[in-house]
């Protein structure tokens, strides 16, 4: 079940929001920002909840405001896949055809910014700086596959929880403090392991002091550089 709440300030608050409007602003793209919070709708998410379905209608697609969503499709055997993990700041469900390839689920308590397709395209022609602004996101959505279909085709499982660490640490304010929202399964079925692999290999990297694991939602990187050498061993896949 999602809940509706009000527009105003959907960047305030948020840093990962509030660095993605600062780059935006940055690359001269404040008054496409502006025009989508316009026609925006602000909605809320519970953990574990459907934002859309595989096969549905593909009108909307959506800007993460704070918490983690996972795009996902379930396999003909009834295994998951995990395409990607998307947070604050990050656009989702902008799909070429008429009908959804994945499925959106929040996994953890999530808002984000919902927008009509049909209202984008016509704002696209007003503002050219929108189009920019999509363009580089789908670019960067390409860009990611790319290293994604290495990362599945060539590398060992090591060196995917490695590219995966290193991928978080990116992706998650640079610290070396990780706070994960994803559970170990979603990991798994994220770099097409077991659970029991994923769960093996934390574990050797923490015997080896290359992570620390204070609880399971939290992840330290004591020796980055170790798992950077793991990760360029199987060709520095930038998932």
């Amino acid at each position: 079940m999602y809940r509706q709440i009000s527009n105003n300030g959907h960047w305030s608050g948020q840093a990962g929001a509030a660095y993605s409007g600062a780059i935006v602003a940055q690359s001269g793209h404040l008054d496409a920002l502006v025009a989508l919070e316009r026609i925006g709708t602000r909605l809320s998410f519970a953990r574990n909840a459907e934002i859309y379905a595989e096969g549905g209608d593909s009108d909307y697609w959506y800007k993460v405001v704070s918490g983690s969503v996972r795009i996902c499709k379930l396999l003909a055997d009834g295994r998951r896949h995990i395409a990607e993990f998307c947070f604050s700041g990050d656009c989702f469900g902008l799909e070429n055809g008429s009908e959804r390839i994945y499925s959106a689920e929040a996994v953890d308590e999530v808002i984000i910014m919902r927008y009509r397709r049909s209202a984008t395209e016509q704002m696209v022609d007003q503002h050219p700086s929108l189009a920019r602004l999509l363009r580089d996101t789908v670019l960067r959505e390409l860009s990611n596959a790319h290293g994604r279909m290495l990362m599945l085709g060539r590398m060992t499982a090591p060196e995917r929880v490695a590219a995966f660490l290193l991928q978080m640490y990116e992706r998650r304010a640079r610290t070396k403090v990780l706070d994960l929202p994803m559970s170990r399964i979603d990991i798994a079925d994220y770099l097409g392991l077991t659970i029991e692999t994923v769960c093996r290999i934390l574990s050797a990297f923490k015997r080896e002091e290359v992570i620390a694991i204070p609880n399971p939602h939290r992840i330290e990187l004591l020796d980055r550089c170790a798992l950077e050498a793991i990760n360029e061993a199987g060709g520095g896949a930038a998932i």
